[in-house]
């Protein structure tokens, strides 16, 4: 049986409701679509872990920084589909952003604090749309519990603080990152990458390596940690380290010393495509 697609919230509510009356567990895989398997991974998760899972698809122009960005970010709603059927997906909520935001929003959510730094440092309001729009997601869907990767480790931070504070009532669950054979990262935004770019993305990656790396041989000055992975990303004019920070795993704030778990993040710019990336370090 084919996958539904639902375009309103009027038909994710009546979704919802029926599956309340019969006491089914709601999984929830909040994404962006174009899909990969980092994706695939969160359904799978739902789909051990619920009874109904549902799948949204919406580019949010709320948590875009940048217009330029929005236009780019990858729109493959068909493909998509067929991907969230052939992994049991019951629902697809694929809303126009006339049915988010029928009228300019008066309302947002902001999380103070955690998204000073890292991403929301250079992103200014990201994470007001995204904390909005999940916040909206939530309400439309009534999950038990939502998916989402660990890679994007400031939203995670972000979704779960917001999810306490307001008593929002669902069981947010972390996924490990999904990354290539080589260590990328999966990202929607790979796509974007040149074939002479591709291989430079992995710099990244290899500065947090040398980051655990430099923490599991000793190292607990955090600034130091820093300039060692630094050092890692080759002087190349297509790329630029916009940040690379030893932060604690909660709140995500610089950490001095090292005394226990610590989370590895970075940004880094190849060309015109923005990645990111963590490792958590554990003693």
């Amino acid at each position: 049986m084919s996958v539904e697609v639902a375009g309103t919230i009027a038909r994710v509510r009546a979704w919802r409701d029926g599956h309340r009356r019969s006491g089914a567990r709601v999984g929830f895989v909040p994404t962006m679509g174009a899909l990969h398997a980092g994706h695939a991974r969160l359904i799978e998760h739902a789909r051990r872990g619920s009874d109904q899972v549902i799948v949204s698809i919406f580019v949010n122009p709320l948590q875009f920084d940048r217009k330029d960005d929005l236009e780019r970010y990858p729109r493959t709603l068909d493909a998509d589909v067929r991907i969230c059927e052939d992994l049991g997906v019951d629902l697809v909520f694929a809303p126009s952003i006339a049915d988010m935001y029928p009228v300019e929003p008066l309302c947002t959510v902001t999380v103070k604090k955690i998204t000073d730094g890292l991403c929301g440092r250079f992103r200014p309001g990201h994470f007001d749309g995204v904390a909005t729009v999940v916040t909206k997601l939530f309400e439309i869907v009534g999950p038990d519990v939502a998916y989402f990767g660990e890679k994007d480790a400031q939203q995670l931070a972000v979704i779960r603080r917001m999810v306490s504070d307001l008593n929002l009532g669902v069981d947010i669950a972390g996924v490990p990152t999904v990354r290539e054979v080589d260590g990328l990262a999966m990202s929607s935004r790979n796509v974007r990458l040149s074939s002479e770019e591709r291989p430079k993305a992995l710099a990244l990656y290899q500065a947090l390596r040398a980051a655990e790396r430099a923490i599991a041989n000793g190292e607990r000055n955090a600034r130091a940690v820093e300039r060692v992975a630094a050092a890692v990303i080759p002087p190349d004019g297509a790329l630029r380290l916009e940040y690379l920070e030893v932060v604690d795993p909660f709140e995500l704030q610089r950490v001095d010393t090292i005394d226990g778990a610590v989370l590895i993040a970075g940004a880094l710019w190849v060309g015109n495509t923005r990645l990111i990336d963590n490792i958590t370090w554990e003693p």
